[in-house]
């Protein structure tokens, strides 16, 4: 019995804790036991008890109970620990399962990609691409949406530093052309790579973004241009903005949009 009054005391806590962080001004003790059917000797019971761990405090000024500076602690300490790539492992495999075409996860690095995940496929393709190797932005589908995803500051840096060279008779080399492209991207939420980087190669990308809502990484597919068709590169769009969407979820951050 005592176990079950302990369990119902947690339950009860999280139910609080869930019910002040809805409310940015926060909450009384009696709207939180009107909320949640408790009496308000045990709310105050409760928040008391939060309160000296830090997971609630009281504003002084309305007698209010809001959040704690405890869960900022804790969350910092759990973004700073999560591995992206073994968060996105997963949304890889399950993308690689469902082209059977190459899969590559890449970060943004000094004006540049960075491949640190590629997934084979079971189909046959010969890229450049490999796990290590860095890559140009301009004429790659990951480069582009994280180019569209940056400041404009950095992204004018990037191409005075870097320029636009051509890797193939594809490839956008004209400064105010790109910049459109970039907008279009950044628009419709993925970018094409059409043998820009590597003849015979068509790849599409979404943008990852981490808890500050910083682009920090792109996932992406890449096939022969005899199967990614411009038909299949249409149906891929909505899944690559998704599997965007899931993997910076892991990663902490709120889309809002």
């Amino acid at each position: 019995m005592e176990r079950d009054n302990m369990v119902k005391s947690v339950s009860r806590a999280l139910d609080i804790i869930q019910l002040v962080s809805l409310k940015k001004e926060g909450l009384g003790v009696t709207e939180i036991a009107n909320q949640i059917d408790i009496n308000k000797s045990s709310v105050y019971r409760i928040l008391s008890t939060l309160a000296r761990y830090g997971y609630i405090e009281q504003d002084s000024e309305t007698g209010r109970y809001k959040l704690g500076y405890k869960f900022l602690e804790i969350s910092s300490k759990l973004l700073e620990s999560i591995d992206l790539r073994k968060e996105a492992k997963p949304f890889l495999q399950k993308l690689e399962n469902e082209t059977n075409e190459v899969i590559h996860l890449v970060v943004y690095d000094q004006g540049e990609v960075v491949y640190i995940e590629k997934l084979e496929g079971n189909e046959t393709l010969r890229m450049h691409s490999k796990v290590g190797k860095r890559a140009p932005m301009h004429c790659t589908s990951v480069g582009k949406v994280i180019l569209a995803n940056l400041p404009s500051s950095v992204v004018l840096d990037i191409l005075d530093r870097k320029g636009l060279p051509m890797h193939t008779k594809n490839t956008i080399t004209n400064k105010d052309a790109f910049l459109k492209e970039l907008i279009r991207v950044k628009q419709q939420g993925y970018a094409l790579d059409l043998e820009e980087n590597e003849y015979g190669i068509r790849c599409i990308a979404a943008p990852i973004f981490d808890h500050l809502g910083k682009v920090i990484a792109a996932v992406s597919v890449s096939g022969p241009t005899i199967r990614m068709t411009d038909e299949r590169l249409k149906q891929l769009q909505p899944r690559m903005i998704e599997i965007g969407k899931q993997i910076s979820a892991r990663l902490g951050f709120v889309d809002y949009a």
